[in-house]
């Protein structure tokens, strides 16, 4: 296997310092719109092992199909690794198949609100447009698989994991994501630093979220589509307990993948995505929308065109250099109900948990970033060993979970020692 990474931010610098430490691969190209971001996190991963010399930078203009596709061609790459925010997911996924590479990414192609009735009707959802270009990756003979990060990724082999072991029947699966994460400044104040790019959060965060029911896509004949809509945003706020002393967190819906990616391969009554944004946040998120911040179209500052969006996002710190500033720990899982295998109620939450302090110590990435990195390492490798092999647009709950959990678990050097776990409830 031969990977083009595309973004040399927190996310991509430490999935490449948890790549160097496995063999499955013969060449990573880190490649960055900033080339000496790009090397340095070639030079801090390589520095990792003893003899390595399988890592190269170079730059690349990710909005630039023809660049990207030009790009995994000249270094031969096999397969393009989408490690930049999501603006930049089609050129990036259109360039992998142009090359003829096969594709992944944690974050899927952007969705656009109803135009007119945007708190109960989708338009536009997430992936849309990736999922609209299935038949020509199939042509191909090639993989793309979307949204395989933390979330939406983890949580996604989570709930195929549910739904092929645990349960009979699944009323719900209800992502549940919650931290305890604090960051603070040089005087040891605690201060507002988001764990990962506000850009996003903006995006993800005051977006219509999503909600899938069976009986409205049962009530249209059965089309998986009919069954998804809309709710105001910060919807319907609910108390969940996070393990690993976390602790109780108050979740909202939030528009994320893994509500579009699950219904399509599995079978349950209701899907959706709750996240533990805090009253902070939200009251931050709800006054850049208020003052017209949150808004991508540039305008125009005395003469200059800027976006507000980046702005905002510009004059925060940068998510990969607040590790050493941070504690706690962040939790990501799906809590499945319904009727177990036995036919009796089951309420069980698979979860992962990452542990700032563990994170900083062995990889110098931030708990956030590195639990977003792991798991496209897994499912690269899984690749690359044909474990996981298919071709067309795919979500991670398209294939066997158990093979990801147990090299995700599995001691080093066989597995990557990322432990998981299964409470009931």
């Amino acid at each position: 296997m031969r990977i083009l990474m595309i973004g040399a931010g927190g996310v991509g610098d430490a999935a490449a310092r948890i790549a160097v430490e496995r063999d499955f691969f013969d060449q990573l190209v880190v490649a960055d719109y900033d080339l000496a971001r790009a090397e340095a996190t070639v030079a801090a991963a390589t520095a990792r092992r003893a003899g390595e010399s399988r890592l190269v930078a170079a730059q690349v203009d990710a909005s630039d199909e023809e660049a990207v596709a030009a790009l995994a061609r000249a270094h031969r790459s096999t397969h393009v690794f989408n490690a930049v925010d999501p603006r930049f997911v089609m050129p990036i996924f259109r360039g992998a198949l142009a090359a003829g590479a096969g594709y992944l990414d944690m974050a899927m192609s952007l969705s656009r609100p109803h135009p007119d009735d945007p708190y109960a009707q989708v338009h536009v959802k997430l992936g849309d447009e990736q999922l609209a270009m299935a038949a020509q990756w199939e042509q191909a003979g090639q993989l793309a698989l979307l949204g395989m990060g933390v979330e939406p990724g983890l949580s996604d082999v989570f709930a195929r994991y549910a739904a092929d072991h645990l349960f009979s029947h699944i009323d719900e699966l209800g992502t549940r994501d919650g931290a305890n994460l604090a960051v603070r400044d040089e005087d040891g104040n605690e201060t507002f630093a988001p764990g990962f790019s506000m850009w996003t959060i903006i995006e993800e965060c005051l977006n219509p979220p999503v909600v899938w029911e069976r009986a409205r896509a049962d009530a249209a004949g059965g089309d998986v589509e009919a069954g998804f809509f809309t709710l105001p945003a910060f919807s319907e706020p609910e108390v969940f307990d996070f393990p690993e002393g976390i602790g109780p967190v108050e979740c909202v819906h939030v528009e994320h993948e893994e509500v579009l990616l699950m219904p399509r391969w599995l079978d349950a009554d209701r899907v959706t995505f709750k996240y533990g944004l805090g009253d902070e946040l939200i009251t931050i998120l709800r006054t850049l929308h208020t003052l017209g911040l949150d808004r991508t179209d540039p305008v125009t500052v005395k003469g200059v065109q800027v976006s507000p969006r980046d702005v905002v996002a510009a004059v925060l710190p940068d998510p990969a250099t607040i590790g050493p500033r941070m504690t706690g720990k962040t939790c990501a899982g799906v809590l499945v109900t319904g009727t177990g295998k036995d036919g009796m109620p089951r309420r069980t939450y698979l979860y992962h948990v990452s542990d700032n302090e563990n994170t900083m110590r062995e990889y110098g990435a931030q708990c956030v970033v590195w639990q977003t990195a792991v798991n496209p390492v897994v499912a690269l490798e899984l690749i690359a060993t044909g474990v996981w092999q298919g071709s067309g647009v795919r979500g991670p709950e398209a294939f066997d979970a158990v093979p990801f959990l147990e090299l995700l678990q599995a001691p080093k050097p066989a597995g990557f020692g990322s432990p998981w776990g299964v409470e009931e409830r």
